[in-house]
């Protein structure tokens, strides 16, 4: 072992782009649902913010598994354990589990609700049969995790905040653009 060897500081740039990219898809599907409250049932605006809400949420699934493959492959700053590493784990884990299991509970809603699943001008297929009982189920539990988004995105953001100016130890800087 090269003793000498400078560690890692940082993220590869690949992942740094994928982190920043989720965020911005993140932050677009979450407007989406909530600005098509701005407009009448049935309008045309509405229905093109749901559409976007949807498709955009089927991006972050694709996105998310080419995130885990390059956070399996690359590598990552070394972080020495301590009890906030163990709850950034735990975080991480959160976050993920999100952006996979929101986009299958959604293609699963609309395939129970026996709506069309649109991707980018293509109608995916549906998960399931209409069944208007699970399709209200479903929906429940999507809305209900959108909301524990929320606060696993805000927590997320406000440890990378404290890590930054509390802290100073370099974490966020880690995951900054052009730090790489």
């Amino acid at each position: 072992m090269d003793r000498s060897a400078k560690p890692n500081t940082s993220y590869s740039k690949l992942s740094i782009g994928l982190h920043w990219l989720m965020l911005a898809l993140l932050a677009a599907v979450y407007a989406a649902i909530l600005m098509r409250e701005n407009y009448p049932r049935g309008s045309e605006i509405r229905e093109a913010l749901k559409a976007w809400h949807f498709t955009l949420g089927l991006s972050v699934f694709v996105l998310v598994w080419v995130r885990i493959v390059v956070r399996a492959v690359s590598p990552r700053p070394h972080v020495p354990a301590s009890w906030d590493a163990r709850i950034a784990v735990v975080m991480h884990v959160a976050l993920y589990v999100l952006m996979v299991a929101m986009p299958i509970l959604g293609w699963l809603a609309l395939s129970a609700d026996g709506k069309p699943i649109p991707f980018f001008g293509l109608e995916l297929p549906a998960l399931t049969g209409e069944s208007k009982a699970l399709a209200d189920q479903v929906e429940e539990v999507h809305e209900t995790l959108g909301e524990v988004g929320y606060w696993l995105i805000g927590a997320h953001a406000a440890a990378a905040l404290f890590h930054h100016y509390v802290l100073r130890d370099g974490t966020l800087r880690r995951m900054l653009p052009g730090r790489a």
